[in-house]
């Protein structure tokens, strides 16, 4: 058995891909959390924000989408100047303004569970055999960037959003000959 291809040769990589993507994650934080930085990782590659995600973590307060929502333009100049994250201005803005989002929808009906409704609550195992055949979005990748776009959100383009829901676990693109594929376990 190998690993899906793409996760290798650093070991922050390797760990990421046997202990954290592609496995189901219910904490709507948690999960904000992973839409946000799948969002500061369009234009660049993954590994850059696996090695950023502590000093994310340490600037955006925990993703503590509460006290996010209250920040204003002196803390996006702070963050604008912190060397330890992606300095985007358009980024750091959509990321207050997608707390604000967050918090309606977690007081609506719980973000988790507005997430998992689009794939009614069930992850989805896909039995791709090569990385080629794994695709960058799908129709309900879609229809959630639609919806989240329309509640507020941005940088939740269709791409986004499935990478998004491979890290958490919303589908399962594990290659059937890695280990982390379910029916290998």
């Amino acid at each position: 058995m190998t690993r899906c291809a793409w996760a290798g040769p650093d070991q922050i990589y390797i760990d990421y891909h046997d202990h954290e993507w592609g496995v189901p994650e219910y904490d709507s934080r948690a999960l904000w959390e992973k839409l946000i930085l799948e969002g500061y990782q369009a234009g660049l590659s993954w590994i850059t924000i696996l090695k950023k995600r502590e000093n994310f973590r340490a600037a955006f307060a925990g993703f503590e989408p509460k006290e996010i929502a209250t920040w204003g333009e002196d803390r996006v100049e702070l963050l604008v100047q912190n060397a330890g994250i992606i300095r985007h201005r358009g980024k750091i803005n959509a990321t207050i303004g997608n707390a604000k989002a967050y918090l309606e929808i977690e007081a609506e009906q719980g973000f988790s569970n507005y997430i998992w409704g689009f794939v009614n609550h069930t992850p989805i195992i896909h039995g791709f055999s090569q990385l080629g055949e794994v695709p960058n979005s799908d129709a309900i990748a879609i229809a959630m960037s639609k919806d989240l776009k329309k509640r507020g959100f941005k940088f939740c383009g269709p791409t986004i959003v499935y990478a998004f829901m491979q890290a958490a676990g919303l589908v399962n693109d594990h290659v059937t000959t890695c280990p982390q594929h379910p029916n290998n376990r």
